[in-house]
């Protein structure tokens, strides 16, 4: 590791942006924002909403922050890239922004309505356990499929939206939660393999997960086109069946895409697309239940 001394004066900054994982928390904050905005529409309250993105930002860099933070020594040998890695910033400097960041959440949530408060609790508890061990097991999918669904139960109930229809959303977004932790362990999974990581996209290798993401985001869609045409969750037709047809465009791009598009060095664009595909069902979806 580079040593400390060796920082220019603009590299801490740098280091604490990078701590952040600003893509995957921009996807985060986006996601959360559009399914605030629609439980709260048309009666939008811009401090709520402010208070519940910003919450939710706050929860999602601490997760990142310290994810960097219990990666730091293996991070050393193969991702030197990392800001710790590269001496941008200590170990004792991310620990101490990754708790600032915890705190600054519970702060933005304590005008919020306590079950706001506590399915923030709930996914916290669930990623930073990710961080402390769980995604180096096939756990690490269970752990997705559970925190997935909580972020649109989340930005409902923040913004005081509670409808039965959430209820059916969890089975389709811990389908969604499971493609997502395969698509974005995808382009590690050799590395992982190297380093003894029992992660589910180790365990069932880059044939089946590659297999794996497409059918999961099929399934999704399946259930919430059951859903509509049963009547279980009333849906607006001219919302659900384009996202419906758009969606099942894109799942089978990503399933032709290993055999036209796969090379090690874009798959985090197939990770990139496997979120788009999942952020567009399950907004139109929403958007199709709760926009009148």
């Amino acid at each position: 590791m580079e040593t400390l001394k060796q920082r220019r004066p603009g590299d801490r900054a740098l280091g604490f942006f990078l701590l952040c994982h600003p893509g995957p928390v921009l996807i985060h904050t986006v996601a959360v924002t559009v399914f605030a905005v629609l439980g709260a529409w048309p009666h939008l309250v811009w401090t709520t909403l402010l208070l519940v993105i910003g919450a939710h930002f706050a929860m999602q860099c601490s997760i990142a922050v310290l994810n960097d933070y219990c990666d730091r020594r293996l991070d050393i040998e193969s991702k030197r890239q990392k800001p710790i890695a590269r001496g941008l910033v200590s170990a004792r400097e991310a620990l101490v922004f990754g708790w600032a960041w915890i705190i600054l959440m519970f702060l933005l949530l304590l005008p919020l309505n306590w079950l706001a408060l506590l399915i923030s609790l709930l996914y916290l508890l669930l990623g930073q356990g990710y961080n402390l061990g769980l995604k180096s097991t096939p756990w690490s999918g269970i752990v997705f499929a559970l925190a997935i669904p909580l972020i649109p139960v989340y930005a409902f109930v923040g913004v005081a939206h509670g409808s039965p229809a959430l209820f059916c959303l969890i089975p389709v977004a811990a389908l969604l939660g499971i493609a997502l932790n395969l698509s974005n362990s995808l382009p590690d999974i050799a590395e992982d393999a190297t380093n003894n990581a029992r992660t589910l996209a180790v365990v069932l290798g880059e044939q089946r997960t590659l297999l794996a993401c497409p059918l999961l985001v099929l399934s999704a869609t399946i259930l919430v086109g059951l859903f509509t045409l049963l009547n279980i969750a009333e849906a607006q037709p001219l919302i659900i069946w384009p996202t419906l047809l758009l969606v099942c465009v894109l799942i089978v791009v990503l399933a032709i895409w290993p055999r036209f598009w796969r090379s090690e060095h874009n798959d985090k664009h197939y990770f990139l697309l496997t979120v788009f595909t999942c952020l567009l069902l399950a907004s139109g979806w929403l958007s199709s239940l709760f926009i009148m």
